[in-house]
């Protein structure tokens, strides 16, 4: 299990007891030695994708005691534990955390200045999860519950528009996602091709070298095979070879199963994936705030 940011002040300043310089890449080595992390703990990344989560608590871990004076940073990525981080080690403490360092004016310093003016935006930590979190693991969490809202919001908007107008949308969404050519020509495939199991077909790009067939339901209840079977015999009477079905609601997992199994490649795009690809492709939405953050550039102080 990967320890919390806190966990790791204790052992970090312990590591560098001795006064000497190390340096940073490798006392996370160290110390993933020291908690027996495995290679898949040592390789999980924050839900961003964008950092591995062990270096990045070990990171904070670090920026806190530098904070609260109990450590030095004299070279690039290198640190060394300071005359009051030897005073601390010697109280022999259980456990280094943020309510201990808030006993030095410097950490509270910090916190202060870290403090945004509305402090009703920020998650509250007295929550015994959040303070275990780093800054940037609350920031992400943040914002996979506000988009996991979003979602919900526009699958409910979804499920109460026109079935025209939920055509245009698939319409539209696909067009985004680089499929159909123009509005204009994708508009024109769907809701036209008169066949029983198929809402349209539309091309698979811009040149129309080849085509998707396209099943486009606001659904309620689970879509269950037989639903598929009967996409399935429609695309048989085409001689397709592709096909997407798209729906408000869920399929079965013999549906599933069923899709899984053909030989005709179909893509099943339920409510829930539905309403992410609209936020990531940026349709039915508006961005109402951008956060930007942003690390040291090494490289720019680097003297020649």
């Amino acid at each position: 299990m990967i320890p919390d940011y806190q966990t790791l002040m204790l052992p970090l300043l312990k590591t560098i007891y001795d006064g000497k310089e190390y340096e940073f890449k490798k006392l996370i080595e160290v110390l993933a030695v020291e908690f027996k992390l495995n290679e898949e703990e040592k390789n999980e990344l924050l839900p961003s994708g964008q950092a591995l989560l062990f270096p990045n608590r070990v990171g904070w871990a670090r920026t806190y005691l530098k904070k609260a004076g109990l450590i030095e940073s004299p070279g690039r990525g290198i640190i060394k534990i300071t005359e009051r981080g030897k005073n601390t080690l010697k109280e022999n403490l259980t456990e280094i955390n943020v309510k201990y360092l808030s006993k030095f004016p410097e950490f509270i310093q910090f916190k202060l200045q870290s403090r945004d003016d509305d402090e009703s935006q920020l998650p509250s930590l007295n929550n015994e999860e959040n303070r275990k979190q780093t800054p940037e693991e609350l920031l992400e969490s943040g914002y996979q519950n506000i988009r996991k809202s979003l979602e919900e919001e526009i699958l409910s908007k979804l499920k109460s528009v026109t079935p025209s107008f939920f055509e245009r949308i698939v319409v539209q969404l696909l067009v985004k996602m680089g499929y159909g050519g123009s509005i204009k020509d994708a508009g024109k495939a769907i809701g036209k091709s008169g066949d029983e199991g198929i809402d349209g077909i539309i091309k698979e790009d811009k040149l129309g070298l080849d085509v998707i067939y396209i099943q486009a339901k606001r659904w309620e209840g689970v879509v269950s095979r037989p639903e598929l079977q009967k996409f399935v015999g429609a695309l048989a009477g085409q001689r397709a070879k592709k096909g997407v079905f798209i729906t408000t609601s869920n399929f079965s997992k013999e549906a599933i199963t069923y899709a899984a199994q053909m030989d005709t490649k179909i893509v099943l795009i339920d409510g829930e994936q539905l309403a992410q690809y609209m936020i990531d492709y940026n349709l039915g939405v508006s961005v109402q705030n951008t956060y930007e953050i942003k690390k040291i550039d090494s490289d720019y102080f680097e003297e020649e």
